[in-house]
């Protein structure tokens, strides 16, 4: 009796002691990022979205440089009084300009941080799946792995996961 107790106690120290081998599995980030689908209809809708405003902002610069070419080629023939209305103008146009770039900034700030928050989530959520089908205790952005076996990269199926999450 007392040899099998100490076989037991020899074998639950020995048990409670033994490395427990981490199953691990490997993605890029990189990636999954440009191959997602969510991130392609997103910024072709976004860049719908603030069109109107990129080709508003690009006609206001046009004008402003002509307005610039404008005053430099004539301006030993202007008036004072008709210089100061062309700069007038032209203060009035830039500070349109101005106005209308900082709101598409601003757009595309919030944007991108709305767009972030969902990819980061969706991110985690499929990381999740794949850690749980595959019976691992981590799964790694291979950026953070200074080696790895390409057996346990997973980016392919993380990709599908990503791009099934609606």
């Amino acid at each position: 009796m007392k040899i099998i107790l100490k076989s037991l106690f020899a074998l639950s120290i020995l048990g409670s002691t033994a490395v427990h081998a981490a199953g691990y599995g490997v993605v890029d980030l990189e990636r999954i990022v440009e191959q997602s689908a969510y991130l392609k209809q997103q910024n072709m809708s976004f860049q719908q979205q603030i069109k109107p405003q990129t080709t508003q902002i690009e006609n206001l610069s046009k004008e402003l440089e002509a307005m610039q070419l404008k005053a430099q080629q004539s301006a030993n023939k202007l008036s004072d009084a008709e210089k100061q209305k062309l700069a007038q103008q032209y203060q009035t146009k830039l500070s349109t300009l101005n106005a209308l770039q900082q709101k598409v900034q601003a757009t595309v700030q919030s944007n991108i941080q709305s767009i972030n928050q969902v990819m980061d989530s969706r991110i985690k959520q499929a990381a999740e799946q794949l850690r749980k089908e595959n019976n691992l205790d981590v799964v790694l952005n291979k950026n953070s792995a200074l080696a790895y076996d390409a057996k346990y990269d997973l980016t392919d199926k993380m990709i599908q996961k990503v791009n099934a999450i609606k």
